[in-house]
C-alpha cells in the first residue's frame, strides 16, 4: 500500500478586517468579553464579489506552486465547504475548470469544520489503493454570507478564508499514520443554517471540549505512539478554550499548538489548513515532526489525523 502525505500547502485570507471594537457599535458585547470567551480579536470578511470558489482557487494556486505540481497533473479535487457558491454545481467543479485540471474528478464534502480532515482521509484512501496519485484537498468558506450580524452568539465568531493541500505518495516513514472520523447526529441541530447560522453555544462547547481531546489521543494511539511523541498540534480554530483543552490532553507546551483564532476567528473547514500554513511559514513545524490535526463541527461531526511531516 502506498503511503500518502502532503506535498504542498496554500491559503487565502484577504478582505475587510472586522475588529471586536467595530462589533461593539452594533452588538451588546465588548472587546474584553469576546477575547476572554473566545480568544478572537478580529476576523476577515471576503469582499462582496469574492466567493467561496474564488478563495479556493487562490489557495489552490499557492498549494500547487508549493508542491511544484501543475494542475494538469491532478487526478481529483476535493473541496470541503458548507458555503458553496451555489447548491449545485459543486465548488470543486467550478475550480476544476478554472485551474485547467482537465483530467481531475471533482467532489464537494459537507462536513462543516471537520471537512478538511474528511477530505484528507478521502484523498489518502484513493492514493493508498493506487487509484490516484495527486489530489487537491481544500477547505473554503464564506461564512459572512450566512451569519446574522445582529446575533451576538454567532456574529463575533466567524470569518472567511480558504486553505489547500496537495496530497500525494510519500516515503513509507512519512505522511498520514492514522485517522479518526465520527458523527453524533443527536446533536445535529446544535449548529445549523436555517436560513442563517444558528448555534447552541453551550452544548457545542461541552461536546467540543471532550471530543477534541479524545480524538487527538485516539489517533496517536492508533498510530502506535504515545502523546510524548507528538511534536505539534493543529486544532480547529473555533475557541481558544476548546483548543487549550485539546492541548492539555496531549500535555503539550503552549508554543507547540497552532493559534490563529485571534486573527481570523472561526473559518470552519479552512481553519486547520490556514493555521497549518502559518505555522510552517513560522518554522514551527519541521520535517519529521509528528503533527496532530483535529476538528469538530456541525453534524455533530469530528475528525483527526496523526501524520509524520515530510515527503
Amino acid at each position: 500500500m502506498q503511503h500518502a502525505g502532503i506535498w504542498g500547502i496554500g491559503s487565502f485570507v484577504e478582505g475587510r478586517e472586522v475588529t471586536n471594537t467595530e462589533l461593539e457599535k452594533t452588538l451588546d458585547t465588548n472587546d474584553e468579553w469576546i477575547r476572554t470567551r473566545t480568544g478572537i480579536e478580529r476576523r476577515v470578511f471576503a469582499e462582496d464579489d469574492v466567493n467561496t470558489s474564488d478563495m479556493a482557487y487562490y489557495s489552490a494556486i499557492e498549494a500547487l506552486n508549493d508542491a511544484e505540481l501543475n494542475a494538469e497533473e491532478l487526478d481529483m479535487i476535493l473541496v470541503a465547504t458548507v458555503t458553496p457558491d451555489y447548491p449545485f454545481p459543486s465548488v470543486s467543479s467550478l475550480l476544476q475548470e478554472r485551474l485547467g485540471a482537465e483530467k481531475a474528478a471533482a467532489m464537494d464534502i459537507s462536513a462543516a469544520c471537520a471537512g478538511f480532515i474528511y477530505g484528507l482521509a478521502t484523498a489518502e484512501q484513493f492514493i493508498k489503493t493506487g487509484m490516484y496519485k495527486h489530489i487537491l484537498v481544500i477547505g473554503s468558506e464564506k461564512l459572512s454570507k450566512v451569519t446574522d450580524m445582529n446575533d451576538r452568539n454567532t456574529a463575533v465568531l466567524f470569518g472567511d478564508g480558504a486553505g489547500a493541500a496537495v496530497v500525494g505518495p510519500v516515503e513509507k516513514d512519512k505522511g498520514f499514520l492514522s485517522f479518526e472520523l465520527g458523527s453524533d447526529g443527536s446533536g445535529a441541530m446544535h449548529i445549523r443554517q436555517d436560513p442563517q447560522l444558528i448555534m447552541n453555544g453551550r452544548e457545542v462547547f461541552k461536546f467540543a471540549v471532550r471530543q477534541m481531546g479524545e480524538s487527538s489521543i485516539h489517533v496517536v494511539e492508533k498510530a502506535g505512539l504515545t502523546k510524548d511523541d507528538v511534536d505539534f498540534l493543529v486544532p480547529h480554530q473555533a475557541n481558544i478554550r476548546i483548543m487549550e483543552a485539546a492541548r492539555e490532553r496531549l500535555d503539550l507546551p503552549k508554543d507547540k499548538m497552532a493559534v490563529t483564532v485571534q486573527k481570523y476567528g472561526n473559518t470552519s473547514s479552512s481553519s486547520i489548513p490556514i493555521a497549518l500554513v502559518e505555522e510552517l511559514k513560522n518554522g514551527k513545524i519541521k520535517d519529521g515532526d509528528l503533527v496532530v490535526m483535529v476538528g469538530f463541527g456541525s453534524g455533530l461531526v469530528w475528525g483527526a489525523t496523526a501524520m509524520r511531516w515530510g515527503r
